[in-house]
């Protein structure tokens, strides 16, 4: 397919048709290509385009942009388009079609110019010129463009930009297996033609953290790569590491202890709990791409950062220490052997501290050397170490006499009866199996080192589950072989033989063959051969003793080899995710493999400090415990992530069981305690401890965790239970649907109910977009998003809801009935008071008004709050810093939505004020120098060197600290409650729940009531009785005997001037044009109506006297909500009695219940 280009590009005009868009000039056509032939070759045009640095308005704009394929040069532009400037601008968001690819190489003059076509994709796929620059990682994204493709048009009949499915759609950003396509929208397919199709983002769920995005680059970067394949990369590695020294050197000791039988079951026991493990780690290495990491990035990316962010380091650094654990056997066995020769350079422990020291820096010098070197060095010790069991083997089928008096005298059925069952001294069946068990682990030593496995789906499920076979083979082998050929105790002394007269009383296997062994277990000092008393029993054994030796050396510097080599990996891993973001420095890779270089010096050292111990009985167990922990984990991941029952898993490694995972979770719990008890609790302690800071810290991860997929399926399965419980007084919680517009343009009203509907109550932030223009709802699925984050960034636990609506009132009607889910709906309507009302159209008034009849007719409560500074603070330069700050630290990319400078009404959250601002003026792109990435809260109004703030107005300034006036905890003072009129107790309920949170607990209640001047005691006796029995605490109860008394002629004076511009004044016009009047403006007050609720009107007016006289210095005041009859009191009038009602006052909350109770004093 690769041909030069045959033609300049055919300039696409706006103003052209699809169709035409898609046809080149037949001029440019090459002389009859056939159909297969014939392709559209697409311009692959990096964003830069249009960038500043061109030279000259003609300058070749052609751009070379790596592909998944290959690199495709692409033809020079001409036209109006070569100019990027301009074409760059008009050709936004549009494919261009270059050229046909000419196969047979003719083509014209222009084809001298361009270079050649090195890969037509696959000639049936093609890239559009919207390569996209991703702002988390700096990778080209190309988009998948069929748009100009002929094999579609043969395929479906018709042309499309649908595209068919494709592994490149699914990867994750700068994948390392390779480039990420981005499949076409469904706003390109889907929306008009007019909009522009393309706009940068990710596909949901395909963010990366930053820490995978390099990962992923340096995947893709990295040429040359050393990777290992499942026998050499895990195979080699779990057989070393599982085979230690536990093989050579305290196997048969087992056997005399416990007997055949049961060191056999020991054998499987440990054996069961490694392959139940085995089974889990396949099952969930085989649920998705593997990066490096092991035990650490299986654990967390199933059950999450906080379990594995505490495995990980605690599994770290018992490979870390497992370093020593080895190194340190490896120095025993060489003393041993400089001992037995009398080569002692200064004494036992200082000998053990010299060499160990010695070999651990010769093994450093073999990691850092590279996996390849390591690999090597894996499998000569792995070549040497079966050789040593080889000659074991071998050596047990060869009887040699001199060996009898060591007590091996070959196979044998009466030795084999003898050691069957158990003979223990001075230990118990679980003392023997926690000495075994550390040899049962390592079967983690090839998934440890998952990134630099080819295929680490394949190899992790084969190589362990073989490692696991063979070597759990092998140990029973050993275990029966040893148990069936060397007697217990013998002497070493080939004068121990029975005598004629003698051997009726022997009853030894060893009388058998004319040896007495009976002393051993009389005399005090015990033998020095046998079973029990040599640990080297395998060498005397052995066909050549010293390659037994040498098998020892391999079995301990495998190990640690493996360990010193899984340590710096895993924890690179784990600095990488930034979960202990002190230690990022240890993320860094070098070298073409990325090997974790200070990982391994601060591996180094933690070894060399246990080295330098010399003395690792106690701190083997811990080793033991932590290894032990994190298979519980690994078993546990897997039952965790099968009971959420999440699509995405779905394993390709079908054997493993939830059920079995469960149970290996549990017996690896067990076997923690019966290794040493202590040791399990430390552990216990350690990970809890970890577990507990990484959930403080919460790391701003997603991986799609289990723990993710059981929230939800608990949340989705207790909705639905509750969903059948009618509903009870006992349980009645305020669920409050608040009106706040964007949550943080009313912090005060946000704060409040927040403060008595948290961990209490349900609470939505809702939102009506209104507007002329045609709704946007891509727009309002981000700002949901965004919005919901930044409540949960500020701890409000609260949701954001917006609707788009024709106007206010409609839209808190389909919020009314459409929000909340079953049971968790919500009952109560909070609105900020309308500050405005007289300012703007009076209609805004009618629309008001009439959202508190929708929530009454819809058997709501309603709650409306009035500051008399005012709620809004959307029109502060400033305010909205704080959301941005944070949607920088969350990596965010788009433009934070900005408020519009017009100030806007408190109560009505619909206007459409809000605008997105340009690109250069959004406080989401300007960066802070001293932004450190963290989402801290900040002061709502923050100082930016880049964007100054203008200085504040005195109204401004207070609106401000009014607005925050709820984030603060509220000194000594009170909360006024005037229960005036019973509205089922949701009046008394709210300050109740308010004065039991913290920043409430030092405001106490009073409660003022009305009543007849001649009954006061009996009604405050009444009214105590009733809070006594709802167990209510207040302070004092006032009794208002004077609420019917005429208010004062200046306040009722200053009432009649309030509304007289909203009068209709019909007796001074016709009937006809009265009506007309009233029917155009709805909102007018008849005169016949002010007559008629005169009387309401002045206990209005009145009740904000003794709301002056009484509560003017009250942190709140919470009173009953008068109620207007719809239909016959007008909104003018309502919201009239409103204003007058809480005018200059503290703090208010008008409250009135749906009248149906909500407390009760029956238990």
């Amino acid at each position: 397919m690769s041909a030069p280009s045959s033609a300049p590009s055919a300039p696409a005009e706006s103003a052209a048709t699809e169709t035409d868009f898609l046809a080149p000039d037949p001029a440019l056509r090459p002389a009859g290509p056939t159909p297969s032939q014939s392709r559209f070759q697409v311009d692959l045009v990096a964003e830069a385009a249009g960038a500043a640095d061109d030279k000259s308005p003609s300058s070749d704009a052609s751009t070379t942009v790596p592909s998944s394929d290959k690199a495709t040069p692409t033809a020079p532009l001409d036209g109006p388009s070569a100019d990027p400037g301009v074409g760059g601008e008009e050709a936004k968001g549009r494919f261009r079609v270059v050229n046909f690819a000419d196969p047979s190489g003719a083509g014209s003059a222009a084809s001298s110019e361009a270079a050649p076509v090195e890969g037509l994709q696959n000639g049936d796929t093609v890239m559009s010129e919207t390569s996209l620059h991703s702002s988390t990682g700096g990778q080209h994204h190309y988009h998948y463009d069929t748009h100009t493709n002929t094999y579609y048009l043969r395929t479906f009949g018709h042309n499309t930009i649908d595209a068919v499915p494709n592994i490149d759609f699914y990867r994750q950003t700068a994948a390392p297996l390779g480039e990420k396509l981005i499949r076409p929208t469904l706003s390109e397919l889907h929306d008009e033609l007019d909009k522009e199709p393309f706009e940068d983002g990710f596909a949901n769920g395909d963010e990366l953290t930053p820490a995978e995005e390099a990962a992923a680059k340096e995947s893709a970067d990295s040429k040359g790569v050393v990777k290992f394949g499942w026998i050499k990369g895990v195979l080699v590695r779990c057989m070393l590491n599982i085979w230690g020294v536990m093989l050579f050197i305290r196997m048969s000791w087992i056997v005399g202890q416990a007997g055949i039988a049961l060191a056999c079951l020991i054998v499987v026991m440990a054996t069961v709990v490694t392959t139940i493990t085995g089974l889990s780690t396949s099952a969930i290495a085989t649920n998705g791409f593997v990066r490096g990491g092991g035990a650490y990035y299986l654990i967390s990316r199933s059950l999450g950062p906080e379990f594995g962010g505490s495995i990980g380091l605690i599994f770290a650094f018992a490979n870390a220490v497992a370093v020593a654990m080895y190194v340190v056997g490896f120095a025993e066995t060489v003393v041993e052997l400089l001992q037995s020769v009398d080569a002692i350079m200064t004494d036992n422990i200082n000998d053990i501290r010299i060499i160990g020291t010695i070999t651990v820096i010769l093994l450093l010098g073999i990691s850092v050397a590279g996996m390849e070197w390591e690999a090597k060095a894996q499998i000569f010790l792995l070549v040497v170490l079966i050789t040593a069991i080889i000659n074991y083997f071998i050596g047990t089928f060869i009887r040699v006499e001199s060996k009898e008096s060591k007590g091996f005298f070959g196979y044998d059925a009466s030795i084999m009866w003898e050691n069957m069952g158990p003979e223990f001294r001075g230990e118990t069946f679980f003392s023997v199996f926690a000495i075994f068990f550390p040899a049962a682990t390592g079967i983690l030593a090839g998934a440890n080192i998952s990134g630099d496995l080819a295929d680490p789906q394949l190899a992790i499920p084969r190589g362990t589950l073989l490692a696991i076979l063979i070597t759990g083979i092998v140990y029973l082998g050993v275990a029966v072989s040893t148990g069936s050929c060397i007697v217990r105790d013998a002497s070493g002394n080939v004068n121990d033989t029975v005598s004629s007269q003698l051997l009726a009383n022997c009853t030894s296997a060893a009388c058998n063959f004319g040896y007495d062994f009976s002393a051993c277990r009389i005399s005090e000092e015990p033998c020095r051969y046998g079973l029990h008393n040599d640990f080297q029993v395998m060498s005397v054994v052995s066909g050549f003793g010293p390659i037994i030796t040498a098998g020892i050396f391999s079995a301990t510097l495998s190990s640690a080899l493996a360990s010193l080599v899984s340590a710096p990996k895993v924890f690179q891993a784990l600095c990488k995710d930034n979960i202990y973001p002190g230690l990022s420095m240890f993320a860094k890779g070098y070298g073409k493999n990325n090997e974790p270089l200070r990982g391994y010096i601060l591996t180094f050292g933690i070894a060399l400090a246990f080295i330098l111990i010399a003395e690792l009985n106690i701190i083997a167990p811990i080793i033991s415990n932590f290894f032990l922990a994190s298979y519980a984990l690994i078993n546990f991941s897997v039952f965790h992530a099968s009971l959420a029952n999440s699509p995405g898993w779905r394993p390709s490694f079908k054997y493993y069981n939830m059920w079995v995972s469960l149970a290996g979770a549990i017996l690896c719990c067990v076997v923690m305690f019966v290794i040493n008890w202590w040791a399990a609790l430390l552990t216990n302690v350690i990970v809890m401890g970890l577990f507990i800071y990484v959930s403080y810290k919460k790391p701003d991860v997603n991986w799609g965790s289990s723990t993710q997929a059981l929230t939800y399926h608990q949340a989705l399965t207790h909705t639905l239970q509750l969903s059948g419980v009618e509903d009870h007084i006992k349980n009645f919680r305020p669920q409050c649907l608040v009106m706040t517009g964007y949550p943080n343009s009313r912090p005060a009203i946000l704060d409040l109910v927040h403060t008595f509907t948290k961990n209490v109550g349900l609470m939505i932030c809702g939102h009506v977009r209104t507007g002329y223009r045609r709704p946007n709802f891509k727009d309002l699925a981000t700002d949901q998003a965004r919005y919901q984050r930044w409540l949960l960034k500020n701890e409000t636990k609260a949701f954001y809801t917006p609707v788009f609506a024709e106007d206010m009132r409609q839209g808190t009607q389909y919020l009314l009935q459409a929000a909340g889910l079953g049971r968790l709906k919500p009952n109560t309507l909070v609105l900020g008071f309308k500050n405005d009302w007289r300012d703007g159209d009076m209609m805004n008034v009618e629309t008001y008004i009439s959202m508190i009849h929708d929530a009454f007719d819809f058997q709501f409560g309603a709650v409306i709050l009035r500051l008399k500074e005012g709620l809004d603070v959307s029109h502060i330069q400033g305010q909205d810093e704080l959301l941005s700050s944070q949607e920088k630290s969350s990596g965010m990319k788009d433009v934070i939505v900005s408020i519009d400078t017009s100030k806007d009404s408190d109560a009505d959250s619909s206007k459409p004020s809000s605008k997105a601002t340009s690109l250069q003026n959004s406080p989401a792109i300007q960066k802070d120098d001293d932004d450190d990435g963290k989402a801290t809260t900040q002061p709502l109004l923050k100082k930016d060197k880049k964007s100054p703030t203008v200085p504040l107005n005195v109204s401004d300034q207070r609106l401000l600290e009014a607005s925050q006036q709820f984030q603060k905890k509220q000194g000594k003072g009170t909360v006024d409650v005037w229960w005036l009129f019973d509205d089922g107790g949701l009046t008394l309920l709210i300050p109740y729940l308010l004065t039991n949170k913290k920043r409430w607990k030092d405001c106490k209640i009073r409660v003022f009531i009305g009543g007849k001047i001649n009954r006061i005691d009996h009604d405050r006796r009444a009214m105590a009785t009733l809070l006594s029995k709802f167990r209510i605490d207040f302070s004092d109860i006032t009794v208002l005997g004077d609420i019917n008394t005429k208010p004062k002629k200046e306040h009722t004076a200053a009432f009649e001037e309030l509304i007289e511009p909203y009068r209709l004044k019909e007796d001074d016009m016709e009937q006809e044009a009265a009506e007309r009047l009233k029917n155009s403006e709805p909102w007018r007050i008849t005169d016949n109506e002010l007559e008629l609720y005169r009387a309401k009107t002045n206990r209005q007016i009145r009740l904000n006297e003794l709301l002056k006289e009484h509560s003017s210095t009250a942190n709140l005041i919470v009173m009953s909500l008068p109620l207007a009859r719809k239909g016959a009191v007008s909104s003018a009038l309502y919201m009239a009695w409103l204003e007058v009602l809480s005018k200059d006052l503290p703090p208010i909350l008008l409250v009135r219940g749906n009248h149906q109770s909500v407390l009760t004093f029956y238990s």
